[in-house]
């Protein structure tokens, strides 16, 4: 788990008043617990963690599902990235990294590839490859330097975004943190990370054609009018 990995100091569980055995487990490993009476959605628990994490010692913030789908030992990979960028987002699309059975269908994974290229498009640069390469928008999994998430928190919580973010229920969450760090100059790089199957049901059921699709365009329209 991450408690083994030798650069975590701390590690802050925000139980969305889930209704399985969350909070006891992480209680158990020594988790710092944050409990919600009142499922307030993604957009708040990642808020509360974000907000948790800033009050601790550590000088590195990562924001982890606790779905099972992601791999502690990729913290090693993305750290070091941290000595010459801001952020180091991952990325689900490289197949020889991907568990089968995981919920990155054809259909999941093109349309990350689309909106990835059209997010790119929209901070276009000549200047080397871009300001930045991105294959996969939807992914959390991401390591940020303290100081750099100091930088653009107040943003976060201000009135606009919370109102952008929160009305379609946090899941636009993940690519407006990407896009707020690249429109503060902040340095991003994505690299692929492993990836397995979930643990559990998807409270966003995005990998479903219908509401993948319905998901889909929010984000291009988000997108296009931030």
């Amino acid at each position: 788990g991450f408690f083994s990995q030798e650069l975590v100091k701390n590690i802050i569980v925000v139980d969305n008043n889930s209704s399985d055995n969350t909070v006891n487990i992480a209680k158990k490993s020594g988790a710092t617990i944050i409990e919600k009476k009142i499922n307030k959605g993604h957009t708040d628990s990642c808020m509360l963690g974000f907000k948790q994490s800033l009050q601790t010692d550590s000088n590195i913030v990562s924001l982890i599902d606790a779905d099972g789908t992601f791999s502690p030992n990729d913290l090693k990979k993305m750290i070091p990235y941290l000595e010459n960028c801001d952020m180091v987002v991952g990325t689900r699309q490289v197949q020889t990294l991907t568990e089968k059975g995981n919920q990155n269908s054809m259909f999941y994974v093109w349309g990350n590839m689309l909106l990835a290229k059209l997010l790119q498009l929209k901070y276009f640069s000549l200047l080397h490859l871009g300001i930045v390469q991105l294959t996969d928008v939807g992914c959390s999994y991401r390591a940020i330097r303290k100081d750099s998430l100091k930088k653009i928190i107040e943003q976060l919580e201000s009135p606009q975004s919370q109102k952008t973010i929160y009305e379609k229920k946090g899941w636009l969450f993940t690519i407006f943190l990407t896009m707020l760090a690249i429109s503060n100059d902040l340095k991003l790089v994505e690299i692929p990370i492993t990836f397995k199957k979930r643990i559990g049901i998807s409270k966003s059921q995005a990998n479903q054609k219908k509401k993948g699709l319905v998901y889909g365009l929010n984000f291009i329209w988000f997108i296009i009018s931030n």
